[in-house]
């Protein structure tokens, strides 16, 4: 269901690859950008904190989720957006384990909604094999064509 509704809303972009961590997170907001549900002030939120606190949005090999606090400065509306890298954007030079080819972009307004969307991804990505099939999708015909296979995650 989550990568049905992220295609439904044009919430999902692709690119082979990015000199920076930090182009990477802002193509990854794009779509939030695009339909206003986020405004740059959070992109830049987003990469400040990174800066900051270092790479705590790569939560597991290939896997980042951009997100700054709930109810952060820029954001209009509770929304999560999806982007595939073919090369892995490395956040931390040598550090294999926060490289990340698979982006999630969470906004929310409130601390009850950032909680629902961070479940919702984990139960996604816990699902057996699909981490591999993200891995492997080029198109939101690919995306559609997994969340059939998946029962509509």
């Amino acid at each position: 269901m989550l990568l049905k509704e992220l295609a439904d809303q044009n919430r999902v972009c692709f690119h082979q690859k990015f000199d920076t961590w930090e182009e990477a997170v802002a193509a990854s907001c794009q779509p939030l950008l695009a339909d206003g549900s986020i405004e740059q002030a959070y992109v830049d939120s987003v990469i400040a904190c990174v800066k900051k606190y270092g790479p705590y949005i790569v939560f597991a090999p290939n896997i980042a989720m951009p997100h700054s606090q709930e109810g952060a400065v820029g954001v209009n509306d509770t929304a999560v957006s999806f982007m595939k890298v073919e090369e892995p954007v490395h956040f931390e030079e040598g550090n294999p384990e926060k490289d990340a080819r698979l982006f999630f972009v969470l906004a929310s307004k409130d601390h009850t909604m950032h909680m629902q969307n961070m479940e919702k991804l984990a139960n996604m990505l816990l699902t057996a094999d699909i981490m591999d099939a993200l891995l492997e999708v080029k198109s939101v015909e690919d995306l559609l064509t997994l969340d059939e296979k998946y029962s509509g995650l």
